[in-house]
Protein backbone atom coordinates (compact mmCIF):
# COMPACT_ATOMS: atom_id res chain seq x y z
CA UNK A 1 0.00 0.00 0.00
CA UNK A 2 1.29 3.16 -0.96
CA UNK A 3 -0.30 6.73 -0.19
CA UNK A 4 0.41 9.45 -2.65
CA UNK A 5 3.04 12.33 -1.66
CA UNK A 6 0.43 15.39 -1.83
CA UNK A 7 3.01 18.08 -2.01
CA UNK A 8 3.21 16.55 -5.58
CA UNK A 9 0.05 15.90 -6.76
CA UNK A 10 -0.98 15.50 -10.41
CA UNK A 11 -4.67 15.09 -10.26
CA UNK A 12 -7.26 16.37 -7.28
CA UNK A 13 -10.84 15.46 -8.47
CA UNK A 14 -14.12 16.85 -6.74
CA UNK A 15 -16.70 14.70 -5.40
CA UNK A 16 -19.71 14.44 -3.37
CA UNK A 17 -21.93 11.60 -2.36
CA UNK A 18 -24.83 11.02 -0.71
CA UNK A 19 -26.52 7.83 0.96
CA UNK A 20 -29.71 6.99 1.91
CA UNK A 21 -28.42 5.37 5.32
CA UNK A 22 -29.35 2.09 6.52
CA UNK A 23 -29.18 -0.13 10.15
CA UNK A 24 -26.30 -1.86 7.94
CA UNK A 25 -22.71 -0.27 7.77
CA UNK A 26 -22.04 1.44 4.69
CA UNK A 27 -19.44 3.02 2.98
CA UNK A 28 -20.42 6.78 2.08
CA UNK A 29 -16.62 7.07 0.39
CA UNK A 30 -14.40 3.83 -0.22
CA UNK A 31 -10.16 4.77 -0.93
CA UNK A 32 -9.75 1.15 -2.87
CA UNK A 33 -7.00 -1.25 -2.45
CA UNK A 34 -3.64 -0.39 -4.17
CA UNK A 35 -5.69 3.19 -5.75
CA UNK A 36 -2.60 4.64 -5.40
CA UNK A 37 -5.05 7.74 -4.33
CA UNK A 38 -5.64 9.31 -1.16
CA UNK A 39 -8.95 10.86 -0.50
CA UNK A 40 -9.56 14.18 1.41
CA UNK A 41 -12.45 14.05 3.44
CA UNK A 42 -13.76 17.58 4.17
CA UNK A 43 -17.23 17.23 5.30
CA UNK A 44 -19.60 15.32 6.33
CA UNK A 45 -23.62 16.54 7.39
CA UNK A 46 -26.57 14.05 8.33
CA UNK A 47 -30.06 15.17 7.47
CA UNK A 48 -33.11 13.63 8.69
CA UNK A 49 -36.32 15.08 7.31
CA UNK A 50 -38.79 12.80 9.00
CA UNK A 51 -40.60 13.18 12.29
CA UNK A 52 -38.79 10.74 13.87
CA UNK A 53 -35.50 10.86 16.04
CA UNK A 54 -32.58 8.51 14.65
CA UNK A 55 -29.28 8.16 15.77
CA UNK A 56 -25.98 7.64 13.29
CA UNK A 57 -22.74 5.54 13.62
CA UNK A 58 -20.05 7.07 11.98
CA UNK A 59 -16.57 5.40 11.46
CA UNK A 60 -13.73 4.55 9.58
CA UNK A 61 -12.88 1.39 8.43
CA UNK A 62 -9.28 0.03 8.13
CA UNK A 63 -8.14 -3.19 7.88
CA UNK A 64 -11.20 -4.99 8.93
CA UNK A 65 -11.72 -2.92 12.23
CA UNK A 66 -14.10 0.10 12.40
CA UNK A 67 -12.69 3.04 14.10
CA UNK A 68 -15.88 5.28 15.81
CA UNK A 69 -15.57 9.07 15.16
CA UNK A 70 -19.29 9.25 16.01
CA UNK A 71 -20.70 6.43 17.91
CA UNK A 72 -24.65 6.75 17.76
CA UNK A 73 -25.35 10.10 17.86
CA UNK A 74 -28.64 11.39 17.96
CA UNK A 75 -30.12 13.53 14.80
CA UNK A 76 -33.38 15.10 16.04
CA UNK A 77 -35.93 15.05 13.46
CA UNK A 78 -35.96 17.67 10.83
CA UNK A 79 -32.54 18.62 11.35
CA UNK A 80 -29.12 18.36 9.97
CA UNK A 81 -25.68 17.24 12.09
CA UNK A 82 -22.38 18.60 11.19
CA UNK A 83 -19.92 15.21 11.93
CA UNK A 84 -16.99 16.51 10.18
CA UNK A 85 -16.22 20.08 9.60
CA UNK A 86 -12.30 19.69 9.61
CA UNK A 87 -10.47 17.30 6.67
CA UNK A 88 -9.39 13.91 7.57
CA UNK A 89 -7.42 11.63 5.40
CA UNK A 90 -8.87 8.55 4.37
CA UNK A 91 -5.80 6.05 3.19
CA UNK A 92 -5.19 3.43 0.26
CA UNK A 93 -8.36 0.12 1.80
CA UNK A 94 -10.03 2.76 4.12
CA UNK A 95 -14.02 3.56 4.16
CA UNK A 96 -15.78 5.94 5.95
CA UNK A 97 -18.71 3.94 6.70
CA UNK A 98 -22.49 5.05 8.28
CA UNK A 99 -25.13 3.20 10.29
CA UNK A 100 -28.70 4.61 10.90
CA UNK A 101 -30.83 3.00 14.00
CA UNK A 102 -33.70 3.16 11.53
CA UNK A 103 -33.28 2.28 7.88
CA UNK A 104 -33.99 5.08 5.49
CA UNK A 105 -34.35 7.73 8.25
CA UNK A 106 -31.01 9.60 7.70
CA UNK A 107 -29.43 10.70 4.72
CA UNK A 108 -25.41 11.13 4.60
CA UNK A 109 -23.96 14.14 2.20
CA UNK A 110 -20.18 13.46 2.12
CA UNK A 111 -17.62 15.93 0.20
CA UNK A 112 -14.12 15.05 -0.58
CA UNK A 113 -11.33 15.19 -2.99
CA UNK A 114 -9.69 12.27 -4.68
CA UNK A 115 -5.92 13.02 -4.56
CA UNK A 116 -3.12 11.59 -6.72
Amino acid sequence: MSTPNIVNVTTINGNTAVLSISTTPTAIANNQPSSNQVFKINALYISNQTSNTASVNVEIYRAAVAYPIASYVNVPNNSVLDVISKSIYLLENDALRLTSSNNNTLTGVCSFEVIS
